[in-house]
């Protein structure tokens, strides 16, 4: 892997996160808003953390060469780091397809994380090279028995930046059903010399709409691109940057990442809603 090669491990989720206040309260009571916003985090959080290890999971099971029947993962010990050992690896060059099956029956991988069903990635040419696409889809998908719907496609842009498109995205849950639509472009500004991706660092711009578990109506633009750094401690969450969410009822979120502006590594961010500010801690919940 060289220093123009797509890396976006631990960030595919991040197409959706800058939704997470998407929720609007259809009561008055602010107890009840905060409530709804609360719920969204929850959501965006799930949602989130496992875009990101669907694209961990296909950057490392990705074949070696796109053109040999059979082909090995190009990074074996990293997929084993992010899925474990319990799931079947096939590739199809005829069809340029890989496929990750965690069987029918819940799968326990690194971090608790239990999985089943199956990642299927479909792949345009060689992986890493410009243009190149691969487009992800789910079938019978579950984590933590939480079923996962919808299309993700990679494009890469070369230079180690990529466009991600999630389409019909949805995450089924005992409590609701959240489902959202996104595109962004991750602009790598950082870590261009080095294989590692803990030195990458990425300005990510681009929208999304979508419904909460609540039922409530968003859309989300970013005004203050996001800047996302792959260190330890920031890998799941942004660093700085904001978004303005619009919610059905015509109310105004605004998402603020570093709200001490020092791009400090940690989860807290603030929304403000008609004049008021308020903290909250991502990546809690589901």
């Amino acid at each position: 892997m060289n220093a123009a090669v797509l890396r976006p491990l631990g960030l595919a989720t991040l197409a959706s996160l800058a939704l997470l206040t998407g929720a609007c309260s259809k009561s008055t009571d602010p107890q009840a808003a905060a409530a709804d916003v609360a719920a969204s985090a929850e959501d965006q959080s799930l949602a989130d953390e496992e875009n990101a290890a669907l694209t961990d999971l296909v950057e490392a099971g990705s074949p070696a060469d796109a053109a040999v029947a059979a082909s090995p993962a190009a990074e074996p010990a990293d997929l084993a780091r992010v899925a474990g050992n319990c799931f079947t690896r096939t590739y199809e060059a005829a069809t340029r397809t890989l496929t990750l099956d965690f069987g029918s029956v819940n799968c326990l991988g690194p971090n608790g994380v239990a999985r089943r069903g199956k990642v299927v990635a479909a792949f345009s040419g060689p992986y890493r090279q410009a243009g190149a696409t691969v487009t992800i889809t789910l079938i019978d998908y579950f984590r933590n028995d939480n079923r996962h719907t919808g299309t993700r496609t990679l494009t890469n842009l070369g230079n180690g930046s990529w466009k991600l498109q999630v389409q019909n995205a949805s995450v089924t849950t005992a409590a609701g059903t959240h489902s959202w639509t996104s595109e962004r472009q991750y602009t790598r500004t950082a870590g261009f010399g080095t294989r590692t991706i803990l030195d990458d660092e990425y300005s990510v711009t681009g929208q999304a709409s979508g419904t909460n578990r609540k039922g409530g109506s968003y859309s989300a633009t970013i005004e203050q691109p996001l800047l996302k750094k792959i260190q330890a401690g920031c890998a799941r969450t942004f660093v700085a940057g904001t978004v303005k969410i619009l919610t059905a009822k015509e109310k105004e979120l605004l998402l603020n990442y570093d709200p001490t502006g020092t791009q400090a590594c940690d989860n807290l961010a603030t929304i403000t809603s008609n004049g008021v500010t308020r903290t909250i801690r991502l990546g809690r919940g589901l």
